[in-house]
């Protein structure tokens, strides 16, 4: 008698505690705060925000070690709420009393759904992005500060745009771990180029892979398929968010994936800080969302590239990320594929 294995759906409550428990170890931290990228964006933003943040009420949407609640002392606010929902909270707390800011700076743990602040806020800060922008489902609960507790009008979100951009790629270190096993007999003398075929359905699975994409990797100019103003977006809306997308290759070349990425922007008074996780910009903790296809396709200059991305929650959890894919290259049939990325844990919850 043959049994099927099936997941089970997390409840929230699980889904929440997994995904806090994430942050609960240094290592997720220390990535962060060694991301130049991120640190010196947030700053620069903060800073040149600083006509709106001086004198004013800041709330951190999960505010981890509190750096960002730091930044906005920096630019004058008068206090700053830093809402943490894990145990980092306390390491926040030392941070905050060693740079002698805890008479400006309030640590209180809970989420922000729970949390009751003492007052509106005028600014609105957080570091929300997950993997393809939308992994972890953070923005939700910036979207739930932002309609409780922001002051309206008048009131700011930083960042206050997002962007996400798909190009078509072509991945070599995929191709060369394929093609390991074809070299395997010249080496040692056993032929193992059978395990090519085993190695594909292994690496090109459903998994959004993240990974860094180079230049010479990109295919095409990327093309946006989807914006998000943080002012005004619902959380409904970020149930089903999907964009077309068109483009042309650059030349002959082998396409084997497709690379999502996004940029985030902070309206400042002279122009917008742009935080980027393009390949064509420094790399980033983020790197980009790798999307392999089942088969590699062939390309010539100009060759179309067509198709519909759609980012939703898993049914699974809705912390988790799934990417359906539909695309079309030159005069090739239409393929689809849906991805998304593994568990936190890997308990199958039987």
């Amino acid at each position: 008698m043959s049994h099927v294995v099936k997941k089970r759906k997390l409840d929230k409550s699980r889904q929440d505690r997994l995904y806090f428990d994430s942050y609960t170890d240094v290592t997720i931290h220390e990535e962060m705060i060694a991301d130049h990228v991120r640190m010196n964006t947030y700053r620069t933003a903060i800073l040149k925000n600083s006509e709106s943040i001086r004198d004013k009420v800041v709330l951190d949407v999960g505010a981890g070690t509190g750096v960002l609640s730091i930044f906005c002392v920096h630019a004058g606010a008068r206090k700053v709420y830093a809402v943490e929902a894990c145990s980092i909270a306390e390491q926040a707390e030392n941070i905050i009393k060693q740079n002698q800011m805890d008479d400006k700076i309030e640590v209180i743990r809970g989420t922000v759904e729970t949390v009751e602040l003492p007052e509106e806020v005028d600014v609105i800060v957080s570091e929300w992005m997950g993997y393809a922008l939308l992994h972890e489902s953070m923005l939700n609960s910036v979207l739930y500060a932002r309609d409780k507790w922001l002051t309206k009008p008048g009131g700011i979100i930083l960042p206050d745009r997002a962007e996400l951009y798909i190009t078509p790629i072509m991945e070599p270190v995929v191709e060369n771990r394929l093609h390991f096993w074809y070299t395997v007999k010249d080496q040692y003398g056993v032929d193992m180029s059978c395990m090519s075929e085993f190695a594909r359905k292994c690496i090109k699975n459903s998994d959004i892979t993240v990974n860094t994409v180079t230049v010479e990797d990109v295919l095409s100019h990327p093309v946006r398929f989807a914006e998000l103003d943080l002012t005004s977006v619902t959380v409904e809306q970020l149930r089903s968010l999907k964009g077309h997308f068109t483009c042309d290759s650059f030349g002959s070349a082998v396409v084997n994936a497709f690379c999502v990425y996004f940029d985030v922007s902070f309206s400042c008074p002279d122009k917008p800080v742009v935080l980027s996780t393009s390949p064509f910009k420094p790399e980033t903790h983020w790197k980009q969302a790798v999307l392999y296809l089942d088969e590699p396709v062939e390309v010539i200059q100009d060759t179309a590239v067509t198709g519909e991305v759609s980012l939703y929650p898993s049914e699974h959890s809705a912390r988790h990320l799934c990417i359906h894919l539909e695309y079309r290259i030159g005069e090739l049939k239409q393929e689809s594929k849906t991805f998304s990325i593994p568990d936190w844990t890997s308990d199958n919850q039987l």
